[in-house]
């Protein structure tokens, strides 16, 4: 197999990457090997309509491991009473099951969205923030930014990917993949002076990270724990917090604090370095804090975006992709130039639990036309949601593998008009 170079690497992926998946349907068989864009929308297997322009599937797939079951959403974005966004609890640091997020924003399907911070064991006395990895944007409303690398929770990510990357659509209404980049800065008396971080969990070893009214309520406590490469490293010792107000500095405190920001504030935290430039200001100071993220996939600014994991570009499954361990997945598939999504999210019955690798994602996706895919999170968290003919709520439509959702903190919501 020849894979195209692209922005994420070029390469053949091993084993059963290789491998053309076996996908049984009632309808006959579809090949996981099949030509990138070879299937319209109205060949998801078993399609049956869930909206004007939405459809629901589901189907087998024979990995590896056994066979596993897919649930399938198609989403035709030419289709202008169809459009995707957001599903979070209106906070970065709070999670909520994808069923409830749906209802609440008035959403007819959606899936489970990025990774997040979902444990701590590593360091005592810190809580957990419930806060995904990746950048997320909502309405075109920046919402956080991509903690470092090596701060990542889940799957080991394929070669020349990152945190910052994202999948999204763009404001001429096309889904895409691409990355986020924070660009920010603190004007300071002495300065301006680089922000490291944005209601993120975690912020790179010698920053300063801003926390907004949409962080939440949750402690700032964790954005200094670890280090740029190891999670698990301890919390800094060297700290300081500067909360902003209408552009003065109204107070200061050695660690960082919690409980909620008020809209015309920003709480500066920082570590190391960062924390010693921090100390230098004096209550009353003028600051100054700007932030925006940065596409750097195309000029065009994404309405919605949120992190996970790159698998497919141009039609080929990324170099390194893990095709040992099989597992219950969700992931995104772009098709049509971007005018058709593709959500997946495995069933974690116990007769299907044994799920797919992430190599057998990407050929599952290709096989069901997808040019690009992108992973989301799994395991207990994946979970597809979406409303029966008539009905005003969403229904889970696979089993999440713990036997009940999972609170997650985002999101992919299909919403109609119409």
């Amino acid at each position: 197999m020849t894979l195209r170079q692209s922005r994420f690497g070029a390469g053949a992926a091993s084993g059963a990457c290789r491998s053309a998946l076996t996908i049984l349907m009632a309808l006959g068989a579809l090949a996981g090997a099949a030509p990138a864009g070879a299937a319209p929308a109205s060949a998801l297997p078993g399609a049956v309509a869930v909206a004007p322009g939405v459809e629901y599937g589901q189907f087998d797939i024979t990995g590896a491991a056994g066979v596993a079951h897919a649930h399938v959403l198609s989403v035709d974005l030419r289709d202008p009473r169809v459009r995707l966004g957001l599903l979070y609890p209106g906070s970065v640091a709070a999670r909520a099951p994808v069923s409830r997020l749906a209802d609440a924003q008035g959403a007819v399907a959606g899936v489970n969205g990025d990774f997040f911070d979902i444990t701590e064991t590593q360091h005592p006395g810190v809580a957990p923030t419930g806060a995904s990895v990746g950048p997320a944007i909502a309405d075109g409303r920046e919402l956080k930014a991509a903690v470092p690398d090596g701060q990542r929770f889940g799957p080991a990510l394929p070669p020349g990917t990152g945190t910052e990357d994202v999948v999204g659509v763009g404001a001429d209404g096309r889904a895409r993949m691409g990355g986020l980049t924070l660009d920010g800065t603190v004007g300071t008396p002495e300065g301006l002076l680089p922000l490291g971080g944005l209601n993120q969990y975690a912020l790179p070893f010698g920053s300063i990270g801003a926390f907004t009214s949409d962080w939440g309520e949750v402690s700032r406590a964790r954005a200094v724990c670890g280090t740029d490469t190891d999670r698990a490293a301890p919390c800094s010792t060297d700290t300081y917090e500067v909360t902003v107000q209408d552009g003065r500095v109204v107070a200061a405190a050695g660690a960082p604090g919690s409980g909620a920001i008020p809209s015309d504030t920003t709480v500066l935290v920082g570590r190391e370095a960062g924390a010693q430039q921090l100390r230098k200001l004096s209550e009353g100071e003028q600051v100054t804090v700007r932030h925006r993220l940065v596409a750097t996939d195309s000029p065009l600014p994404y309405g919605f975006a949120l992190g996970g994991c790159p698998l497919l570009a141009g039609g080929e499954p990324l170099a390194g992709l893990d095709d040992r361990t099989a597992a219950v997945r969700t992931a995104v598939g772009i098709a049509d130039g971007g005018w058709r999504v593709l959500l997946l999210a495995l069933d974690g019955a116990p007769a299907y639990r044994a799920g797919l690798t992430i190599a057998e994602v990407a050929n599952a996706l290709r096989g069901l036309g997808a040019q690009d895919g992108f992973g989301l999170d799994g395991g207990g968290s994946s979970t597809l949601v979406a409303r029966e003919p008539g009905a005003t709520a969403v229904s889970v439509r696979n089993h999440p593998s713990g036997g009940t959702e999972r609170a997650v903190p985002n999101g992919i919501g299909v919403f109609t008009a119409g």
